[in-house]
C-alpha cells in the first residue's frame, strides 16, 4: 500500500483550511510540485488564489514548480512570507560560540545580539532592529503574532550569512528574530553586522532583511482593533527561488 502524502501546512494558509496537516492518499510516489497545488487547488477551489502563490518545501528547501517530490520527503506548503508594507544555522556545535542565527519566543536584547559578530579586525558594528509599530496606512495594530517553520527558518538565516560573507569577504552577521506575541514598540528581529569598514555593515544589513523578507518562512498575523490579518510579501510577486529584487524604500 502507498504510504499517504502528508503535507503540513501554516500562518494564513493553515487558517483557511482549517487544518495544520493535510494526508492524501494520493497513489503516485512521485510528484512535481505543482502537480501537487494543482490537485489541491482542485480540492479546495474557494482557496485556489492562495494556493498559487503558495511554494512547496521538500525537507526543509523550496522546491520550483517542476521539481519532484515524493510521498516520503517532508512536506510544506508555505503561504508568502512575511514582508515590509507599501506605504540551523547553528553555529554554535562548541559551547563557547553563541548561536548567531536563531528563531525564539522570548525577548530579544539588541546588545547581546550585536556582542555576536564584535571581533578585534572589526572597526564597525551595527544593528538593525524591527519593531511593532502602532499605525499603518490609517489602521491602528494592537499586536503582532509571528508564526515560523523553525528548521527551515533557521536553516534559511543561516544561508542569508553565508551570502552575506561570500558578497562581503570577513564580515560577520547575527540574525535572531521573534515569534509569539509581540507588543507594540517591541522587537520582533535584529540583525547584527560587523566588518572592517562601515559601508559594508551598512550594505550587509540591508540586504540582510530584504532577503530575510524573501526566503525565511515566517509569517505575522496583525491583530488590528476591528480584526485580523496575515500579512504576506507584499512588494511584488513572492519567488523565495529568485534572485534578490533591488530594495524598496521600507526595510519593514
Amino acid at each position: 500500500m502507498t504510504k499517504p502524502w502528508t503535507i503540513s501546512l501554516f500562518a494564513g494558509l493553515a487558517e483557511r483550511l482549517g487544518t495544520r496537516t493535510i494526508q492524501q492518499s494520493w497513489e503516485d510516489s512521485r510528484l512535481t510540485a505543482n502537480q501537487i497545488k494543482q490537485r489541491l487547488s482542485e480540492q479546495y477551489p474557494e482557496h485556489a488564489d492562495l494556493l498559487s502563490v503558495c511554494f512547496l518545501a521538500c525537507n526543509q528547501s523550496y522546491a520550483g514548480d517542476d521539481t519532484l517530490v515524493s510521498h516520503s520527503d517532508e512536506l510544506a506548503l508555505l503561504p508568502p512570507v512575511s514582508g515590509g508594507s507599501d506605504e540551523s544555522g547553528n553555529t554554535g556545535a562548541v559551547l563557547e560560540q553563541p548561536r548567531r542565527y536563531e528563531i525564539t519566543d522570548h525577548p530579544i536584547d539588541v546588545n547581546s545580539i550585536i556582542a555576536k559578530v564584535y571581533h578585534p579586525d572589526h572597526g564597525a558594528a551595527i544593528a538593525f532592529a524591527g519593531t511593532t509599530r502602532e499605525w499603518t496606512a490609517g489602521q491602528r495594530t494592537v499586536t503582532l503574532e509571528y508564526e515560523a517553520y523553525i528548521p527551515m527558518a533557521e536553516s534559511a538565516l543561516s544561508q542569508i550569512g553565508a551570502e552575506i560573507s561570500d558578497r562581503w569577504p570577513g564580515t560577520l552577521c547575527a540574525i535572531s528574530h521573534r515569534i509569539g506575541t509581540v507588543g507594540i514598540g517591541q522587537i520582533s528581529v535584529v540583525i547584527a553586522v560587523s566588518s572592517s569598514h562601515r559601508a559594508a555593515s551598512y550594505e550587509a544589513s540591508r540586504y540582510a532583511i530584504e532577503r530575510l523578507k524573501q526566503i525565511v518562512p515566517i509569517w505575522k498575523k496583525e491583530i488590528f482593533e476591528d480584526g485580523t490579518e496575515w500579512k504576506g510579501h507584499q512588494l511584488g510577486p513572492w519567488n523565495p527561488i529568485g534572485e534578490l529584487e533591488q530594495p524598496g524604500d521600507d526595510l519593514r
